[in-house]
């Protein structure tokens, strides 16, 4: 990056909002406000108007601290008030091919046993499915880089254990 904070900016969000969305889709599962989210951490680095030295690590942790908010005002939010059924359930729904029930079942089953998991080891897993380098996961999570592939390791194994479990339990 060359040129100035707006170009710099825009050959930035070109480069990484689509990773940065995708990574807070798999951690909450709600493409909604994933986007909103994604939105939101780059609508704060054009407020801030210069970008930070390991930029990368700087949106996760950014849209990482706004997801826990999000996350903990709906819980509130649910504690709050009563649990209203999804418009869905009303709707008339497409007969949908097998395959997409699987896939749904499986996307179920993957999200149930990440939401078992630790912030940490959840984060490892859906940072480095995203294709972030160890050394900025290890920037974004305040890890040492040279404990990053432990701990992915660990984390692989955690969940590989609490899918599997979930997976026996369901047969």
């Amino acid at each position: 990056m060359s040129g100035s904070f707006r170009d710099d900016f825009v050959e930035l969000f070109d480069g990484q909002f689509h990773r940065l969305y995708r990574y807070i889709d798999r951690a909450c599962g709600d493409p909604e406000l994933a986007a909103d989210i994604a939105q939101e951490t780059f609508v704060k680095l054009y407020q801030r108007g210069s970008l930070p030295d390991t930029p990368g690590a700087w949106l996760v942790t950014v849209a990482t601290n706004l997801l826990r908010n999000a996350q903990n005002t709906r819980t509130r939010r649910s504690r709050l008030l009563k649990v209203v059924p999804d418009a869905e359930t009303f709707s008339d729904r497409p007969i949908t091919p097998a395959h997409a029930t699987a896939s749904r079942e499986l996307q179920r089953r993957v999200r149930t046993a990440l939401d078992q998991m630790p912030e940490r080891e959840r984060q490892l897993l859906l940072l480095r499915a995203e294709g972030y380098s160890y050394k900025e996961i290890a920037q974004a999570l305040e890890l040492q880089e040279t404990s990053v592939g432990t701990l992915l390791a660990r984390a692989k194994r955690a969940f590989r254990d609490i899918y599997e479990d979930k997976s026996n339990a369901s047969h």
